[in-house]
């Protein structure tokens, strides 16, 4: 009769397996917090973005809209920029909005958008050379400007932007 050797049977896992398998979950948990946290951060940055893409196209459109020169016949003579206080409040010609910034922005009518508080827009104007675009001229000599908007939330840049306006004549 031969007779077997009877082993230890295995009945778990050894320590060492079990902490193997604890440390690979862990770096598992925590990639996973990791890539989180940087969709939230992402979500948060396009959706800054996209805000302020919407108020630069407002104030474009309300740009577009306004006429090149004073139309009141008493203003003709002033020169190029706001005639009123800071921030300008009547606006009634695209040189009105030099070197103005809005806080809270306006829209594309120039009405404040009450609901926007932390988000501002300061809007900058040069006038240019028709025959070169990319140099300025004195204010008022040209009948091109070129109208640069930032737009900030919380005191952070967020998005600048610019476009030309030409005189409609």
């Amino acid at each position: 009769m031969v007779r077997k050797k009877v082993g230890r049977s295995r009945q778990g896992f050894t320590l060492i397996e079990v902490l193997a398998a604890l440390g690979i979950i862990g770096l598992a948990v925590v990639a996973l917090l990791g890539s989180i946290a940087s969709g939230t951060r992402t979500n948060q940055v396009a959706r800054e973005t996209t805000q302020a893409v919407f108020l630069a196209q407002e104030l474009r459109e309300w740009t577009l809209r306004l006429p090149f020169r004073d139309t009141d016949a008493a203003d003709v003579d002033n020169p190029p920029g706001p005639d009123g206080t800071d921030p300008q409040v009547f606006v009634d010609d695209l040189d009105d909005l030099m070197n103005v910034t809005f806080s809270p922005p306006r829209d594309g009518t120039g009405s404040a958008i009450a609901d926007m508080a932390g988000w501002s827009e300061t809007i900058t104007m040069t006038w240019r050379d028709p025959s070169d675009l990319t140099a300025e001229v004195t204010p008022g000599a040209s009948g091109i400007i070129h109208v640069q908007v930032d737009i900030d939330h919380q005191n952070r840049r967020v998005l600048s932007m610019g476009w030309l306006v030409a005189r409609k004549d």
